[in-house]
């Protein structure tokens, strides 16, 4: 009889269907996953605030977000030959020191024996500085911890593992924001920025417990040359090539976090606490999604799946842009949440499955071009639309230029559309 339970666990139950939290070095993985996202979102959360009080100008939110955009996306192609040449564990330590360091200045200009001292031209100036140097980081971090993934789970376990780094990353999204919130509101902006200093130090824990792993790729070649080789790979390769410009687009004109103060203070008239919930709010609905996928996991018909749900996550958007009630606009943002969260799975199992291991540094630095083209991207241009346009019209027609994107890509790249987690690799 005992032999006989034993054999009913093996086969059904939680972790018969999630494998790869099994493995003692994704947990770790995980670990690392959430915390640098916890801190990094808490950050940015109380810079994006902490940038509104100083200047009550709208368009200094989207240089924020221009600040980290542009070194993520000019040293992503150098950092991702590096990256593929580099020792992975050795490489995420050293940007998480750097992150560290960033986060102590931070710190120091928000305390307020420094920050009585400067004006706020050199507080702005030194804020954007510091995001411009995050920006770099970022562009080594994710190529190296999406490499990483690649060396502590099995082949056969990417989707659900992608489910679940997927989900780690949503957690920090959801939690850094409302701890951000809560911090701003209760012991002010430096105290919060000193939270991210003590997060970014206990990241150190599970990262070391990782083991060193070997280098994929032996040959070494010209830079320019290896760069060439992952930008020829991602554009011959039309389901990867549509996913990402899917995401580009969709998110680059969809995107409305930016605006958020905006829309906390002239709004929907609500207090600080308020302001973290909103930010929340996406973050909350993926990790709600991304919940259920591990009990219901994506198996038929992913291709149109992420059709259907960047749609919904457009007519999110148009509905919230429109909304002057915080209840409907929170569940509006959780919505756009949830739906996101399952075109984030697919397209991160899309990416892993195409991808060869000897590649995956410089094709993760072409995703990153993506990624932050549409985040970093995005947030300034819906500061520049808000300036030009008015905070409404700027959300509702990014909204209205997503569905546009779906339906042109939808008509375009059939092989996307079409596309089954059983296929390895492109014809």
């Amino acid at each position: 009889m005992e032999n006989k339970n034993s054999s009913s666990v093996a086969t059904s139950g939680f972790f018969y269907k999630n494998p790869s939290l099994k493995i003692r070095e994704f947990l770790a993985f995980l670990s690392t996953r959430f915390g640098v996202i916890f801190a990094l979102n808490m950050q940015s959360t109380i810079l994006y605030f902490w940038m509104y009080q100083l200047t009550s100008n709208k368009l200094s939110l989207g240089f924020v977000g221009l600040a980290e955009v542009i070194p993520a996306i000019g040293c992503s192609l150098i950092a991702g030959h590096y990256v593929d040449q580099s020792e992975k564990r050795k490489m995420i330590i050293t940007c998480l020191t750097g992150y560290l360091i960033t986060s102590i200045c931070l710190f120091a200009i928000a305390f307020p024996l420094i920050n009585k001292s400067l004006s706020v031209t050199v507080m702005v100036g030194l804020i954007y500085f510091f995001v411009f140097v995050g920006g770099i980081l970022r562009s080594f971090f994710s190529p190296s911890m999406f490499s990483l993934f690649g060396l502590v789970v099995p082949r056969e376990h990417y989707a659900n593992a992608t489910s679940w780094s997927s989900m780690s990353w949503q957690m920090g999204a959801v939690l850094g924001p409302l701890v951000a919130g809560a911090f701003i509101a209760l012991f002010g902006i430096y105290i919060g920025l000193l939270v991210v200093i003590f997060v970014l130090l206990l990241i150190y824990f599970p990262l070391l417990s990782i083991s060193v792993k070997p280098i994929l790729k032996k040959v070494k070649e010209p830079v320019l040359q290896s760069v060439k080789e992952g930008l020829k790979f991602v554009m011959k390769t039309p389901t990867l090539l549509g996913a990402q410009l899917l995401d580009m687009f969709s998110v680059l004109f969809g995107g409305a976090v930016a605006l958020l103060p905006v829309y906390q203070k002239e709004i929907l008239h609500v207090d600080e606490m308020g302001f973290g919930l909103l930010r929340s709010a996406p973050g909350i609905g993926a990790l709600l999604t991304l919940g259920l996928l591990a009990f219901l996991p994506l198996k038929s018909q992913p291709g149109k799946k992420l059709f259907l749900c960047v749609t919904g996550f457009a007519l999110s958007i148009i509905i919230f842009g429109i909304s002057t009630n915080f209840y409907l606009s929170f569940a509006m943002l959780l919505l756009s949440g949830m739906f996101d969260a399952v075109s984030v799975v697919i397209r991160s199992t899309i990416l892993q499955l195409v991808t060869p291991d000897d590649m995956r540094g410089r094709v993760s630095a072409v995703n990153t071009i993506f990624v932050s083209s549409s985040n970093e991207f995005g947030d300034f241009e819906s500061g520049v639309m808000a300036h030009w346009l008015g905070t409404v019209r700027a959300v509702v027609t990014g909204g209205m230029l997503t569905l546009g994107v779906v339906a042109f890509t939808y008509a375009k790249v059939p092989k996307l559309r079409n596309f089954s987690f059983t296929d390895k690799k492109e014809e």
